[in-house]
């Protein structure tokens, strides 16, 4: 009487299926740490309406011996601020638009992006493009 079955479990463990889910998880995460970018930038991009609405761009300039000027008129340092304000009026969005020469130091660039932030006003630093 032969009472083995005819079934014979082997006690070995097939490593091929796991070998591919690994390198499935491999191949996942290779491509997902590509997508994230460690220096990311929030950019609050303007939002659309069907109305336009009309503003006020000033434009301020300082050039290489550090005269300051709005809309061509030349002004002191002093009276920036007040003829900035001036030329703004009350628009409900003002912009200025700051041209400044290659040569000048950061700092007066600063300063006349500090007068448009202490009032609240949108300002644009505008470059040569290449």
């Amino acid at each position: 009487m032969n009472l083995r079955g005819r079934n014979k479990v082997t006690p070995e463990f097939n490593m091929s299926s796991m070998t591919d889910i690994v390198f499935l998880l491999l191949i996942f995460f290779m491509i997902a740490s590509t997508l994230v970018s460690a220096e990311a930038i929030d950019l609050l991009l303007p939002k659309s309406s069907s109305k336009t609405t009309q503003t006020k761009n000033v434009s301020v300039s300082v050039n290489k011996q550090l005269q300051y000027f709005v809309d061509l008129k030349q002004v002191s340092k002093d009276q920036l601020e007040a003829a900035v304000l001036d030329k703004v009026g009350s628009s409900d969005s003002p912009t200025i638009t700051i041209r400044s020469d290659q040569d000048v130091d950061l700092k007066h660039v600063v300063f006349i992006m500090d007068i448009a932030n202490r009032n609240k006003i949108k300002s644009t630093l505008a470059v040569k493009s290449n």
